[in-house]
């Protein structure tokens, strides 16, 4: 009788006997030796239903065993060896056992590198993250707990992500505010971030694109691409912006030239406040809340007409300023949202928010290579902000806002109609 040399499955796993013994030294080393026993018993089951009991002849069998093998598998953010047997068909091509073939898919590593990078742990201290220096799982060469290795992890599944993220599908989304920003990286790199926020309140990343700066190319670029996944342009939405010129040029260009454009108010004061003398902070800063808190936007603008007047001789710059924008200074003032619902999407703190986490993601970033890199990170410091968003503090009132967009959009719709077809009136 030919003698097998292929090892029974008792000897592929390690008897979990071995592991008990261990439990009282350290109960880590329990769990990898009782998880180990059990994945190569796993994996042996897969063999035998694979080729059939062993020295069995005939049957329905696929393929027959080819000897054993090691294979790493991920275990604690590092690779652990794992002994597996081998199969073969009948024409000699390799058959992946299932067990296997699901614990290779987790791609737990990639998801240990991104979290523990994600809360600024660097690729040079990953390795005392995961591996404990004093235990008896010490860190080893070749067990995926290096820097390089992190990083290569960290780059795979964060491109992976950026690429779902950037091709999912808007259109579901009942988006009724979108906030857009920039956020500078180094010195000749700009990335624009659209924020939005549906009918629920919730708050959603839409999309991220570069640049060389924050003008309206770069901004058209991004709003094409919100387009292109299913943001349809003939709905009213209410945009809320720093202030830059070329996100509303852009925005009404795309949008048409009636789409409801808010400034930033914390933004605008601020830009104010900070070219006056101290002297007058205070009561430049009680003028202008006064103004951003009236419910009726007419009287809202004479208000800050009448500050620029007072302006004129002692700070004409600020005074101008004052003016200038001052449309969509009181937008939600005109749209006659509550004064809750005003304060909350009056400024852009959602967005700014969000690139605060970003920023706080990126902390241990201290060379930017290029712009895929850039993305990358900043693309995983969005999504790690979500977990931390809350809807809107004023969601409820968010029906009043659906309702004054649909009347904007009615009222100038009509106007426009009744300008191209004069004898339609």
């Amino acid at each position: 009788m030919t003698n097998s040399t292929t090892p029974s499955s008792n000897a592929l796993a390690p008897s979990l006997e071995a592991a008990w013994q261990d439990v009282d030294s350290s109960f880590e080393r329990f769990c990898l030796t009782a998880g180990i026993s059990a994945m190569e018993q796993m994996l042996c089951e897969d063999a035998q239903r694979l080729t059939g009991a062993r020295h069995s002849r005939g049957g329905a069998r696929i393929g027959h065993r080819w000897g054993t093998t090691k294979g790493p598998i991920g275990f604690h953010g590092g690779k652990v060896v794992v002994h597996r047997p081998r199969v073969r068909s009948c024409d000699g091509h390799e058959v992946q056992l299932p067990t296997w073939t699901a614990a290779q898919s987790e791609n737990w590593l990639g998801r240990w590198a991104m979290n523990l990078m994600l809360i600024n742990v660097s690729t040079r201290k990953l390795k005392r993250a995961v591996r404990l220096p004093d235990s008896d799982l010490p860190a080893v060469l070749g067990d995926g707990t290096s820097k390089s290795a992190a990083s290569r992890r960290f780059v795979a599944l964060s491109a992976k992500r950026m690429a779902e993220w950037m091709a999912s599908d808007l259109s579901q989304l009942d988006l009724l505010v979108i906030q857009i920003d920039g956020l500078h990286i180094g010195n000749d790199l700009i990335l624009v971030a659209a924020l939005g926020i549906d009918a629920d309140g919730n708050k959603h990343p839409l999309g991220l694109i570069e640049g060389a700066t924050e003008n309206a190319a770069t901004v058209r670029a991004l709003i094409d691409n919100l387009i292109g996944r299913g943001l349809d342009p003939e709905v009213f939405r209410l945009f809320i912006v720093d202030g830059a010129k070329a996100l509303s040029k852009v925005i009404r260009l795309t949008f048409g030239r009636h789409t409801p454009i808010q400034r930033c108010q914390i933004h605008k004061g601020r830009n104010i406040i900070e070219r006056l003398p101290k002297s007058l902070h205070a009561s430049v800063r009680k003028a202008l809340r006064q103004a951003w808190e009236l419910d009726d936007a007419d009287k809202a603008e004479r208000l800050l007409r009448s500050l620029a007047r007072r302006l004129e001789q002692e700070a004409p710059g600020v005074a101008a300023s004052i003016l200038e924008g001052l449309d969509e200074i009181l937008t939600v003032n005109r749209l006659g949202l509550p004064a809750q619902l005003r304060r909350s999407l009056a400024c852009t703190n959602g967005i700014e928010n969000m690139i605060g986490t970003v920023r706080r993601v990126c902390h241990n970033v201290k060379r930017w290579r290029n712009a895929a890199m850039a993305l990358r990170w900043t693309a995983a410091g969005m999504m790690e902000a979500v977990k931390g968003f809350r809807r809107l503090k004023a969601r409820k009132q968010l029906p009043i806002l659906k309702a004054a967009l649909a009347a904007h959009q009615l009222k100038h719709t009509t106007k426009q109609k009744l300008e191209e077809n004069p004898q339609a009136a």
